[in-house]
């Protein structure tokens, strides 16, 4: 059962983006790394999910926090009239339950965007844990931290940057976190639909789908015929250029 599930993960790993794993990069290192932590010194709940699974859902009582092994995975809060809002991202190696720790409860649900696994640590297991391991501790903090970091980051970009930077970083930021993961970046599939993006990063749809013309049109990304998720990256630091452009005074003024 267990190597049935490794063999699905690997799968799930390399169709995100059609190709195997290359050279894993300082922050891959640190990714296996707390996974080997996690694992050797943790009882871990490996849990295989599909695309639309649950973890967790708002309002579910908090016990545990789930560190994501492979896939990615979306966190969603229901606004006041019902409607779905995407609030995160996360990838291999980041942890999903945060919310949870300060009222006992989580307030939002994360789900599952594709074939992934989680691993499932008691909270309670993993501070006793902490204490005789410290490098435990230092390892959840260090990952409430990048997630702090990622959540200031996007609402900066919601608040300051143009429609089209705006998702020229949203594509880079996603190519980067597969780059961190030792995965092909030059082409990528989006596991979100436009309404979603556009959900994300506070856009319409349509919107969303002009500036994704416009920078296939200025040739910074391409689709591939397969279909519309599955985006070509000719130059990663051409996106990013794209991104600082609109950064600077006289892109804000466009």
């Amino acid at each position: 059962m267990l190597a049935t599930a490794t063999a699905q993960n690997h799968a799930a790993n390399v169709a995100l983006v059609g190709q195997p794993k290359r050279e894993v990069s300082p922050a891959g290192n640190r990714i296996a790394e707390s996974l080997k932590l996690i694992n050797d010194t943790l009882a871990v709940t490996r849990r295989l999910l599909h695309a639309g699974d649950s973890v967790y859902e708002a309002g579910e009582r908090f016990e545990s926090l789930h560190v994501v092994n492979s896939g990615i995975f979306k966190l969603v809060n229901l606004s006041p009239d019902g409607r779905e809002q995407v609030v995160g991202l996360q990838f291999k190696g980041d942890w999903l339950g945060f919310d949870g720790i300060a009222t006992g409860r989580h307030s939002c649900d994360a789900v599952a965007m594709d074939t992934g696994e989680v691993w499932t640590v008691r909270y309670d297991s993993l501070l006793q844990a902490s204490a005789r391991q410290p490098a435990l501790m230092a390892v959840m903090h260090g990952a409430m931290s990048r997630e702090m970091t990622r959540d200031r980051d996007a609402l900066l970009s919601i608040c300051t940057l143009p429609a089209d930077a705006r998702v020229a970083e949203f594509l880079h930021n996603w190519a980067s976190s597969l780059s961190e993961r030792g995965l092909r970046t030059d082409q990528i599939t989006l596991r979100m639909t436009r309404a979603e993006i556009g959900n994300y990063l506070g856009m319409k749809l349509e919107t969303v789908s002009r500036a994704l013309s416009r920078l296939a049109r200025d040739g910074i990304i391409e689709f591939s015929e397969g279909g519309r998720r599955d985006v070509r990256i000719p130059d990663l630091g051409v996106l990013s250029a794209c991104v600082q452009r609109c950064v600077a005074p006289e892109g804000m003024l466009q």
